[in-house]
C-alpha cells in the first residue's frame, strides 16, 4: 500500500537492554501510547501513525493544539497518551477508544519548520526549535541521567528511549535511538502475552 502524500516514516529506535551513559545522550520516558507524526501545512492537520494511517478524525484535542500554533507549516514526531485517573497514561485508554477526546500530544521532535526540513540537524537543535515554537518546555521528558530508566519502571510506564543528542532524524531504524522497555509494565505484559500466543 502507498503512503499518503506528505506523510514521513518516523525514526524508529532500536531494543537494548540497558541505557547508554555518558553526556552524548538524552533519555526520554516512553509513555505507551501510540506515535504520532503530526503535520500542519496552513489551516490543514494531518495525524498519521507509525504505518502511515490516517488518526487526524480520531485524536480533535492534538488537531487543535496544532491549529493554534503560530507558523505556516510543522511536523512533529510525538506520541498520543491518555493518562487514567491516577495521571499515569494507559495504553488500554486508546486502544478501546473510549477516550479518544482527552488524548494528547507528547512531542518530542521536529521535524520540519516552516519549510524548512530540520532532519539533518541535530537533536539538540530540533528540541530548542521545538520549545520555543511551543512556548513551554517539558522538564520532565528528557533527562541526561541514567537513573531514568529506574524511575520510569517504578512509575509503572513502559520504559525510556534514549537519543544520541547529534543525532538526526531519519526514517527507519536507528542506532542512535535506543528503547529500553519496563518489564512489568501493563503494556509490556501486554505485548509478550501476544507473542507467546502466536
Amino acid at each position: 500500500m502507498p503512503l499518503p502524500p506528505g506523510f514521513l516514516p518516523p525514526c524508529l529506535p532500536t531494543r537494548a537492554p540497558q541505557p547508554p551513559s555518558g553526556g552524548a545522550w538524552l533519555h526520554e520516558i516512553k509513555h505507551g501510547g501510540f506515535r504520532v507524526v503530526a503535520r500542519k501545512d496552513g489551516d490543514r492537520v494531518r495525524l498519521y501513525g507509525r504505518p502511515g494511517n490516517d488518526l487526524t478524525h480520531r485524536f480533535s484535542l492534538i488537531v487543535e493544539a496544532l491549529a493554534r500554533l503560530r507558523t505556516l507549516s510543522v511536523i512533529t514526531d510525538g506520541e498520543a497518551v491518555c493518562c487514567d485517573d491516577s495521571g499515569v497514561p494507559s495504553f488500554d485508554r486508546i486502544r478501546y477508544r473510549r477516550h479518544d477526546a482527552n488524548v494528547f500530544l507528547y512531542a518530542f521532535d521536529l521535524i520540519e519548520f516552516n519549510g524548512d526540513d530540520l532532519r539533518r540537524e541535530p537533536l539538540d537543535t530540533r528540541k530548542s526549535t521545538l520549545a520555543s515554537l511551543i512556548k513551554r518546555a517539558a522538564p520532565d521528558c528528557a533527562s541526561t541521567d541514567r537513573p531514568y530508566f529506574a524511575h520510569a519502571c517504578k512509575m509503572g510506564l513502559e520504559g525510556i528511549v534514549s537519543k544520541r543528542k547529534a543525532s538526526a532524524n531519519r526514517s527507519g531504524r536507528s542506532p542512535d535511538w535506543i528503547k529500553m522497555k519496563n518489564p512489568a509494565a501493563p503494556a509490556v505484559r501486554r505485548e509478550a502475552e501476544e507473542d507467546w500466543g502466536r
